[in-house]
């Protein structure tokens, strides 16, 4: 489908009746036309009419232009001498609002950083509050502000003054190479959107064809979806039980993977996206209720709030929901080590089985599963059900095996990112496999060596399973979330792992492009952040959760964010990300992203220049004390990396001077990390 309502020559444009074009654009809306729309349509028709046939020159015009990673149109897009317009109109309205320049700006952003016959152009976005009075309109200023990437800060208009305000960028800009305006109306759009971008799109449109970002096709997110899905139709076919474990570096689009399969499953059949991560769920239910209720308002239908998180729901779940369900199948006390399901808790009914209604689920960051320690003490203590005898993903397992015909199981990995106590790793799903489940057929990456994966044993771990498929499909190895840096998760790693020269040299890959600045001043970090973000671009401030020691910086992490309106609300509220005052930790942060980030270093991680290596700290009443459990340290090194890769644009890293009257804030534990990142090559602000 064409990404526009109506598109023309300027010439051609001037020669049609403004019925004919509305009737263009009215076959191609998938709406019923209001008299409302209607009347927008034909006023911003007459206005183009007079503005066009006043610039004497000629050029394309698109009405209605397909922003498909924010899923909304452009109400017009000039294409003019080699310079792009976007121009979003408020017909009647008399002044500027903020949302409304916002929108405009992130259309000329999108457009920018992802339509590639956009990316070397200047790119003009202009809001038409018809009814403004001329003394707010940009026409006054002069020069135009515009900023590196040749994006103009957005410029506003009333009827009058639009035809003016183009000339003005007109005369003000050096000659263009000339635009092909067919070539721009068919160039790839490849976006990277953000998940809960994603989510929306899927779940409101079942399409992931235009939210993909189609050049990095190489990098899996295709063909690894296409993959799984024939899984499960083969699974389905002959009866078969099935696990397929994506795996993927931070950012390599595997939730993005696992919404999309659960969506595209054929009429009949049920899938789940399940997830441990509180924060992930809550703040994607929240954001698909909201567009739910306005997708629906727009097309004149009711839908409350409630309705629309409770039909949310059925398609994201905790993990914790879906897995009590389960257990309140079973018998308790258990026997011998073994669980059973009790006859009285289970439907009769001809057909149905123990397990759940879904065949298919999707388990999200399943590196997460509580070993078997953790799982019965947390059930013991919460629930009053003593000696359970599995661990999570085994426990999964069994729940999805209870389906008398077929299932299928998704695992969405993430190397490297367990960082509480008790997370297993892939090693616990697999050796449940091997020992608990050997007829399921288990699809898996060859490519899983790092270290980050079962600390690199997952060759042995499947050495004695004859199921085991090997399929390179399935591991995700570039980054889609910094799209620009997909190298970024490498330089995290080399930093960690304390190889400066490599570090170094991938850092000058990306620097230009991708900014990580370094400062010492909180103040600072928190003006970079706002003067770099534009349109509806979302920052934050990101801590470690044991980042006792930043209290004097006004940050304390005992007081938790609200993670729903820190990820989704405006400015104008306090407890949103933007407003700089809450913070968010790697458990709030983990599987979502925002824009830019600050990310303010605490005590508890240090680096050592006698040792060149890690140091590792809890803050307990009055001191720092040495983390000398071998797990601990390694969850704290996997929450740094998490907070290292949250930024799609860019970051600042503040590491505070310290105080030398404090010994719990002593210069010497956060100078030589400074230096550490200095010598990378960061830039100092």
């Amino acid at each position: 489908m064409q990404r526009y309502y109506y598109s023309e020559t300027f010439s051609t444009f001037l020669t049609q009746k403004s019925e004919y074009v509305l009737g263009c654009m009215d076959k191609m809306n998938e709406f019923d036309l209001t008299l409302e729309q209607r009347g927008a349509w034909i006023e911003e028709i007459t206005l183009m009419k007079s503005v066009i046939s006043a610039l004497n020159c000629d050029g394309q015009i698109l009405f209605e232009y397909t922003i498909p990673r924010l899923g909304k149109r452009v109400d017009v897009v000039l294409l003019v001498k080699g310079i792009i317009f976007t121009i979003e109109f408020k017909v009647g309205a008399d002044a500027f609002l903020v949302n409304d320049k916002e929108q405009v700006w992130d259309y000329a952003l999108d457009l920018k950083n992802f339509h590639e016959e956009s990316r070397s152009r200047i790119i003009v976005p202009i809001l038409v509050a018809t009814e403004a009075p001329e003394k707010d309109c940009s026409l006054g200023m002069l020069p135009f502000s515009y900023y590196d990437d040749q994006v103009y800060y957005p410029l506003m208009s009333n009827a009058g003054t639009l035809l003016p305000i183009i000339n003005k960028v007109l005369a003000e800009t050096a000659p263009q190479a000339a635009l092909d305006a067919h070539e721009w109306t068919v160039s790839r759009y490849s976006p990277t959107p953000t998940i809960i971008q994603a989510a929306s799109a899927l779940y409101m449109n079942h399409s992931v064809e235009d939210i993909t970002k189609h050049e990095a096709d190489k990098a899996g997110i295709d063909s690894c979806t296409a993959f799984i899905l024939d899984i499960i139709k083969k699974s389905k076919q002959n009866h078969q039980k099935s696990i397929c474990f994506v795996t993927g570096v931070p950012g390599a689009g595997k939730t993005l993977v696992g919404l999309n399969v659960a969506i595209q499953q054929e009429e009949g059949d049920l899938a789940v996206y399940l997830s441990g991560n509180g924060p992930l769920v809550k703040v994607l239910t929240e954001a698909l209720a909201r567009d739910k209720v306005k997708k629906e308002k727009a097309r004149n239908r009711k839908c409350t709030k409630t309705e629309a998180e409770r039909q949310v729901s059925r398609f994201i779940q905790l993990i914790p929901r879906y897995r009590d369900n389960m257990l309140g199948k079973l018998k308790v006390p258990f026997r011998n080590g073994q669980i059973e399901l009790d006859p009285l808790k289970v439907s009769k009914a001809a057909g149905k089985s123990a397990a759940e209604v879904e065949n298919v689920a999707i388990y999200d960051e399943a590196q997460r599963m509580w070993d078997m320690r953790h799982l019965r003490a947390w059930l013991a203590r919460k629930k009053g059900v003593n000696d359970f005898p599995m661990s999570e993903g085994e426990f999964l397992i069994w729940s999805l095996d209870q389906h008398k015909d077929w299932a299928t199981i998704v695992c969405l990995v993430g190397g490297g990112q367990e960082i509480n106590s008790g997370e297993g790793g892939i090693g616990l799903w697999i050796d449940a496999l091997n020992q608990q489940f050997p007829d399921w057929q288990i699809y898996i990456s060859n490519q899983l060596t790092e270290k980050e994966y079962a600390e690199g044993n997952v060759s042995a771990f499947l050495a004695q399973n004859p199921n085991v498929h090997l399929q390179p499909d399935l591991h995700l190895a570039v980054s889609q979330r910094s799209y620009r840096a997909e190298t970024l998760s490498l330089f995290v790693h080399q930093l960690l792992d304390l190889d400066v020269p490599a570090a170094r040299a991938t850092l000058a890959e990306f620097q230009e492009r991708y900014p990580i600045v370094l400062t010492r001043d909180l103040a600072k970090a928190k003006d970079w952040l706002r003067s770099h973000a534009r349109g509806s671009e979302r920052y934050g401030m990101l801590v470690s959760s044991k980042a006792f020691r930043l209290k004097p910086l006004a940050i304390d992490i005992r007081s938790q964010a609200d993670i729903v309106p820190w990820f989704l609300n405006p400015i104008t509220d306090i407890r949103s990300s933007l407003f700089l005052e809450d913070v968010a930790t790697e458990f709030d942060i983990q599987g979502l992203e925002l824009d830019w980030t600050c990310l303010v270093w605490d005590g508890d991680f240090r680096y050592d220049p006698v040792h060149h290596g890690w140091q590792h700290f809890n803050f307990r009443s009055d001191r720092w004390q040495n983390i000398n459990i071998a797990e601990g340290r390694a969850y704290q090194l996997n929450a740094y990396r998490v907070l290292l890769t949250r930024a799609r644009q860019g970051m600042v890293i503040c590491i505070p001077e310290g105080n030398p009257a404090d010994a719990t804030r002593l210069p010497e534990f956060y100078d030589p990390t400074y230096e550490y990142f200095k010598g990378l090559g960061l830039r100092e602000l």
